[in-house]
């Protein structure tokens, strides 16, 4: 393969959930980029009109569908809306929550708001995507987003570390039950990035004490993604399937 075409997603269509901001819409436009066209998903389709509109302006092409990854009418609904555009053969699964509250204070409620989007959500996309490419007899890649909590725990945010450890097993799963399909499932593991949402939090007192427990003493920026993102989504990573990559400026190998 030509070294200058090995990241390049030319005649492919990605499926991105979780598109409207922050990493979603980052993976979205970066695919666009790469030579993808792209379908981008969320709960609130008006919000991501300007993500399309970005990457129109680019000179790429996309799509906005709405979904509800936690219903499953929803995400069938969204696939068939797809399938009359075009089918999607890269599906980035990025749609995510969190409820910070302390253990003891988390409700039922908080509970399956939370393993529903993270995990049962990511499932869902997952596994329909995969019916859709094994009925089109098409090879593809599935790339769960994941995060670094997956493999370390920190107070206050039990359901969304409890879900993100949840992912990193079901790609797994994933993995070695669809690899006979030629559908290859890893997960890209995120450490601190910074987005909008998060970036007075970062620079506060609060988060300057994260910063001391990364080894690089370096928070991530999405740019950073870009590499690991292209690797797992194209023909590059062809040999890998069930992997887990860690972005984290080596924040898990310090284990605090």
């Amino acid at each position: 393969m030509d070294i200058n075409q090995l990241f390049r997603l030319d005649n492919k269509t990605a499926f991105v959930t979780g598109a409207s901001s922050g990493i979603g819409k980052h993976c979205a436009i970066l695919l666009a980029q790469a030579g993808a066209k792209v379908a981008i998903a969320s709960r609130r389709i008006a919000q991501l009109q300007t993500v399309v509109d970005e990457i129109t302006r680019l000179g790429g092409q996309a799509k906005a569908f709405e979904l509800d990854v936690t219903n499953k009418k929803s995400v069938v609904k969204c696939f068939d809306e797809m399938m009359a555009w075009s089918l999607p053969t890269i599906v980035i699964n990025n749609a995510g929550m969190s409820i910070n509250r302390k253990l003891l204070d988390q409700t039922e409620e908080d509970w399956d708001r939370v393993i529903d989007t993270n995990l049962k959500g990511s499932w869902l996309v997952a596994t329909e995507s995969a019916r859709r490419m094994v009925a089109s007899n098409a090879s593809g890649s599935i790339v769960n987003i994941a995060s670094i909590l997956g493999e370390r725990v920190i107070g206050g945010v039990a359901p969304y570390v409890i879900s993100k450890a949840g992912v990193i097993q079901s790609t797994k799963v994933m993995a070695l039950e669809l690899a006979r399909h030629q559908i290859r499932v890893n997960a890209l593991l995120p450490g601190y990035v910074i987005t909008d949402l998060n970036r007075d939090f970062l620079l506060s007192e609060a988060g300057q004490k994260i910063l001391a427990r990364i080894p690089s003493r370096r928070f991530n920026n999405l740019e950073d993604l870009n590499g690991p993102l292209l690797l797992l989504a194209s023909d590059a990573s062809s040999a890998m399937t069930g992997a887990t990559i860690a972005v984290d400026s080596g924040h898990l190998i310090n284990g605090l």
